[in-house]
């Protein structure tokens, strides 16, 4: 006899889906209430969350939980590598390519600024899964104009090659490059990062909500920045 679906599966997508079966251990808990919430895996104590992208929508429920004295988890994948898969709309297979474009930590601090301060926190930490991807891309000019009519039907977990932990701002600090001058701006960070300017300021902005570095003026139309002073 087939088990009915839990509430919280019934709109999961295949890359969640997958990421919580590739964390899960034998004893965690799937799918439990807690505090009115429904949480993705319990393991002796620790809620675990998987969010695949836009951490905004989870902060009222990240803040509710943590002040109700809970240990809180988020596990984040970040596709390293990239696969697109084309499909024409009758899902047939139209080709498949290897992305240009490659994901790296960095690309966590565009989902944190939605709230760095909650790093701060003892009880809260992020996991960051730096995985292999497949995309799965099907052609539907009426739907997606944007992309010549492309548009993204799903992402698919091929594989996880790093794990790393964010727990506290210092963590959060690691991601300076080891070169800065002593005062910089976001082009600065850019260029040292490799990273287009938007993920410095983003970056920016987080370490600056959580301390880490101080605005000190400005060089030209760009803050400049300094490490705090413990």
């Amino acid at each position: 006899m087939a088990h009915p679906a839990r509430i919280g599966t019934l709109r999961e997508r295949p890359l969640h889906a997958s990421v919580k079966q590739w964390y899960a251990r034998p004893g965690d808990r799937v799918e439990v209430p807690v505090d009115g919430y429904v949480i993705d895996l319990v393991r002796r104590g620790l809620l675990i969350e998987v969010q695949t992208r836009g951490f905004s929508p989870m902060k009222a429920k990240l803040t509710t939980l943590l002040a109700r004295g809970h240990r809180v988890r988020v596990v984040h994948p970040i596709a390293v590598d990239r696969w697109i898969v084309k499909v024409d709309g009758e899902g047939t297979l139209l080709g498949r390519r290897r992305s240009p474009r490659h994901g790296s930590l960095c690309d966590l601090v565009s989902e944190l600024i939605s709230f760095p301060e909650l790093l701060a926190h003892p009880g809260f930490e992020v996991e960051v899964l730096l995985t292999e991807e497949e995309e799965l891309r099907r052609h539907e000019p009426a739907r997606c104009w944007r992309r010549r009519g492309w548009t993204v039907v799903e992402r698919r977990l091929l594989g996880v090659v790093d794990r790393v932990v964010v727990a506290s701002p210092a963590d959060l600090a690691r991601l300076l490059p080891a070169d800065l001058p002593p005062h910089f701006t976001t082009g600065d960070l850019a260029a040292r990062l490799a990273q287009p300017r938007r993920v410095a300021q983003h970056l920016a902005y987080c370490l600056r909500r959580v301390g880490v570095i101080d605005p000190v003026g400005k060089r030209g139309h760009a803050v400049e920045y300094r490490l705090a002073v413990a």
